[in-house]
């Protein structure tokens, strides 16, 4: 049977990896971000392609309560129920604390963070009426580690280790499972859009931010791919993983482990 998959901030990068994923083992998709219009209908008609199952695009703006509750009761209206939630919205912004624009720290904090909490508190009731939900919330090696002028980000993403313990002790009993993938590096518009800012911000070129600044945090020296967080997050929304919650997994090429 169809599960009914909701996926934000997934129009590109590592949010439509995972819908691609999803939508090619069956699931409905709700897929949700920036694009144009013809970019989106092209994108949704993809995923409708390679699946039986349907796939449907809602504009939610992550910063705003009202839209993110429309998004999860359009899911639930759709197909039934919310089945699995992916958290995966964010955006970066790299600059020194003294000179962090304020606007953009609260943006930060409430697309890579405080999304995630109204999704979930939306969903919740749907999937413990159920008795049954796969909550994963995309966190990042910055949920870990800091690295320096990226205050907003790490502060959320940090946050987000401490949202997904805390829903998972409070869902435990209902079989309703809360976890977070930690990736490091993967070459999404969001992380090719930082490198000429980190590159200004250091004083370095675009090539040494690449091998000296991004890579060098990975022992393997390789970029994670989207589409291997994809088949994590497929793996943590599947039974075999019903006992895993409350955790997280990094898939970062090594970075955390020194």
């Amino acid at each position: 049977m169809s599960r009914s998959v909701v996926i934000t901030g997934s129009t590109s990068g590592i949010g439509l990896a995972i819908a691609t994923a999803f939508a090619a083992t069956g699931d409905n998709v709700v897929i949700n971000g920036f694009g144009k219009n013809e970019e989106i209908k092209a994108i949704v008609e993809r995923l409708e392609s390679s699946s039986k199952a349907r796939a449907i695009y809602h504009p939610a703006d992550m910063t705003k309560p009202s839209d993110i509750a429309d998004l999860i009761e359009t899911a639930g209206k759709t197909f039934g129920t919310v089945d699995v939630l992916v958290n995966n919205a964010g955006i970066q912004h790299v600059e020194k604390i003294e000179d962090f624009p304020i606007e953009k720290w609260d943006q930060i904090i409430a697309i890579n963070l405080s999304s995630s909490f109204h999704t979930m508190r939306a969903a919740i009731p749907l999937m413990k009426a159920k008795k049954h939900g796969r909550i994963i919330n995309i966190a990042s090696a910055h949920g870990l580690v800091a690295s320096p002028f990226k205050s907003a980000y790490v502060a959320a993403k940090h946050g987000i280790l401490g949202l997904t313990k805390t829903a998972a002790l409070e869902l435990a009993e209902f079989g309703v499972t809360v976890n977070a993938i930690c990736p490091g590096y993967v070459l999404t518009p969001l992380v090719e859009k930082q490198i000429p800012d980190t590159a200004k911000a250091r004083g370095m070129t675009e090539e040494q931010v690449k091998t000296e600044v991004i890579l060098k945090a990975q022992p393997t020296h390789e970029f994670v791919k989207a589409e291997e967080i994809g088949a994590l997050a497929l793996y943590l929304a599947s039974d075999e993983a019903r006992q895993i919650t409350g955790t997280h997994i990094s898939i970062d090429g090594g970075w955390t482990a020194a």
